[in-house]
């Protein structure tokens, strides 16, 4: 009896033991723990950081002194700012990225900043992204070190975190606390994070649809990419698969292609073939299009096409006359106006074509 008291008495101790060793109750924090995220194309950077306040405290050179320094605690007798409270700052990388022109991996980094007297500041990224703030900071584990101009921003009780002048293909990340903002210049490459997605995708089941290879042709068309590889991709969506169909899409977009190409013979008889696919919109385009290079020829072929096949709508003769104004034909450019607006159109038609009436001298 006495072993079985005992054997519980044990049980009890190691247990209370165990809850005293590893349970840690939810209480909240002095330093408020945040998460800001941006996009950027198809990337996202996050930053993740405990948030302190001014509270009254001398902050630049006391609170946070100047330079690297021994903080008594850890293993770092030359420590940067940990750019926050509690645990590393951190920022995620969705995928390869360039900071402040700098190249770095995807991945997770700590975040520090060695504040100076002079209004720099040096942005350091560590592979120790798991550190307790900066008491362990290790130079050898930098990934990327980033000299940047500190700036003047209103007051910031709160440490802050923004995303500032946001582009096409880069973001500003501006740490911003009492009166002094440290702003960092993030920028991907998204023309190629996006074409290598497609091409990762393409050996998949997205590969089996014509409108991908569409949509991926007309993306490179549209920002930078592979011309050549743009035109196998939309020759594959019109024939050669059993997913490909030929339709005004993807021949005016292997027509754009041509163009940009500087095959411009080839584009204007492609354009040809489109037009007798295109609905009254399409064709409309395809004429400004002709325009645009100067085919004036063609374009008046297919505005006078859709006047034909639509013959009450004000919109073709408006263009139709647009197009004689530009060949120089004022006669047939001032009927097709003044026609336009017998056919009570639409308010932009009708101040289109009373503009070039006015332009010709009419009204």
């Amino acid at each position: 009896m006495k072993n079985n008291k005992l054997t519980t008495f044990c049980m009890l101790l190691m247990l209370t033991f165990s809850f005293s060793t590893f349970a840690q109750l939810n209480t909240p924090r002095g330093s408020q723990q945040a998460t800001i995220s941006q996009r950027i194309g198809v990337s996202d950077v996050s930053i993740t950081y405990s948030r302190p306040s001014v509270n009254g405290r001398k902050v630049w050179g006391k609170l946070v002194p100047y330079g690297m320094n021994n903080l008594g605690f850890g293993t770092s007798t030359a420590a940067p700012w940990r750019a926050g409270a509690n645990e590393n700052t951190t920022i995620t990388f969705t995928h390869n990225a360039k900071v402040e022109g700098n190249p770095i991996k995807a991945g997770t980094y700590g975040l520090h900043f060695e504040v100076k007297a002079d209004d720099t500041a040096t942005l350091i990224l560590s592979h120790d992204a798991e550190a307790w703030g900066s008491y362990f900071y290790d130079k050898s584990k930098d990934a990327l070190r980033a000299e940047i101009k500190t700036i003047t921003v209103p007051h910031h009780e709160l440490l802050t975190f923004e995303f500032n002048n946001v582009a096409a293909n880069s973001a500003t990340a501006t740490l911003a606390w009492e009166k002094k903002g440290f702003p960092i210049n993030v920028s991907f490459d998204v023309t190629d994070i996006v074409l290598n997605d497609f091409r990762t995708k393409f050996k998949g089941q997205d590969g089996f649809q014509r409108q991908n290879w569409e949509q991926a042709a007309r993306f490179s068309l549209g920002n930078g990419g592979d011309l050549n590889e743009a035109l196998k991709w939309i020759d594959g969506a019109i024939a050669g698969n059993f997913y490909s169909q030929k339709t005004f899409n993807n021949l005016a977009i292997k027509g754009q292609i041509l163009n940009k190409l500087g095959r411009a013979d080839e584009y204007a008889v492609l354009m040809d073939e489109a037009s007798a696919m295109a609905n009254t919109n399409q064709l409309n385009t395809l004429g400004y299009q002709m325009m645009g290079i100067k085919d004036f020829n063609r374009a008046l072929e297919y505005f006078k096409l859709n006047v034909e096949n639509n013959p009450k709508n004000a919109n073709v003769y408006d263009s139709l006359g647009e197009c004689y104004k530009n060949m120089g034909d004022k006669k047939n450019a001032i009927k097709n106006f003044k026609k336009s607006l017998s056919l009570n159109p639409p308010a932009n038609v009708k101040a289109n074509s009373e503009k070039h009436l006015k332009e010709l001298g009419v009204i």
